[in-house]
């Protein structure tokens, strides 16, 4: 499993779909997301677990439409006791990729997937198809202190982590506020802990409101903040929040053209023996070359054509 949670993954959006509703499963495939995650969990009240995951196994069998990068399972708690239940169910899926796993707490939690995965997954699947990676959820002051923990028991499973600031805010008696400085640390913590343990994956906390034009703007302010901390993505909990979350979260054409002109200009400069050298005045080193290396590599996965147009046009573009 060890390529699994470093495959190259895109998942700027998140948007959570109710497992126990046909309706919303059907209109699923209509939607532009880059991950879908099919919830068994805090959208499905208790009476309906068992008919949502036959509903969600139904759902994940078809083919993945052009328009979604990727299909998710939101299951619930390990501590729940409905997790062993609800993974085994979706794990007989060929189109399987991805667990969303909430409230966990430490790296027990962990390990559970990981044996359930290991003993559960029909062979004929784990042989054939790509290792499942894991989202993790954090969502209390113990799984926040319990961090490098959790990160080092995921390697070839884990791919990301998640803030669910409500239920984090009701562990700690917090009030969320529009500024979400009562969230800095914690915030803060996931991000680290992420880069730390080179996870791909780090989406920021849901946007609870989204009918009016001011949710709107509030929205925006929330992922200019979340990319400004270093999150790559944000969940959205309405299909009306994922095209702005895709579009701040991913670089500006602007941005892009700078990154591709410095790479081309790294290129000659390399080759040219120069180890120090300028572009649009500004002295370029090693962590600007790999801020724009990292630019250019996500901008493929969005837009290609754009990319590839890029290079192009600045061919020519020379170290100065």
């Amino acid at each position: 499993m060890a390529a699994a949670a470093s495959r190259n993954v895109l998942r700027r959006s998140m948007l959570y779909v109710p497992g126990s509703s046909q309706k919303f499963l059907d209109k699923s495939r209509t939607l532009t997301a880059d991950c879908i995650a099919y919830d068994l969990e805090d959208s499905v009240t208790p009476g309906r677990k068992a008919e949502a995951r036959k509903l969600v196994r139904t759902a994940i069998d078809q083919p993945t439409p052009d328009n979604v990068r990727e299909r998710a399972v939101r299951i619930n708690s390990v501590g729940s006791g409905l997790a062993l239940a609800d993974i085994q169910e979706v794990l007989q899926s060929p189109n399987l990729t991805t667990l969303v796993v909430p409230k966990v707490e430490s790296a027990s939690d962990v390990h559970f997937v990981r044996d359930v995965i290991a003993h559960s997954r029909p062979k004929e699947l784990a042989d054939s198809k790509p290792p499942i990676t894991m989202i993790a959820l954090i969502e209390s002051a113990r799984s926040l202190t319990d961090l490098t923990s959790i990160c080092a028991a995921g390697p070839g499973l884990l791919s990301g982590l998640t803030f669910a600031a409500e239920d984090f805010a009701l562990d700690l008696s917090l009030t969320r506020t529009p500024s979400l400085t009562e969230f800095l640390f914690a915030r803060s913590a996931i991000v680290t802990a992420a880069r730390a343990h080179d996870l791909p994956s780090t989406l920021d906390l849901v946007a609870t409101a989204f009918r009016s034009e001011a949710d709107q703007e509030q929205l925006v302010q929330e992922c200019e903040d979340g990319v400004r901390m270093g999150f790559n993505g944000k969940q959205c909990i309405h299909p009306s929040q994922v095209a702005t979350v895709n579009k701040v979260y991913s670089p500006s054409e602007k941005l892009v053209e700078w990154a591709v002109r410095l790479v081309i200009a790294q290129k000659k400069a390399e080759e040219q023996g120069r180890g120090a050298w300028t572009l649009d005045g500004k002295m370029i080193d090693a962590p600007v070359e790999g801020k724009a290396r990292a630019i250019v590599a996500k901008a493929e996965q969005i837009d290609a054509d754009l990319v590839k147009r890029l290079r192009e046009q600045h061919k020519d573009q020379e170290p100065q």
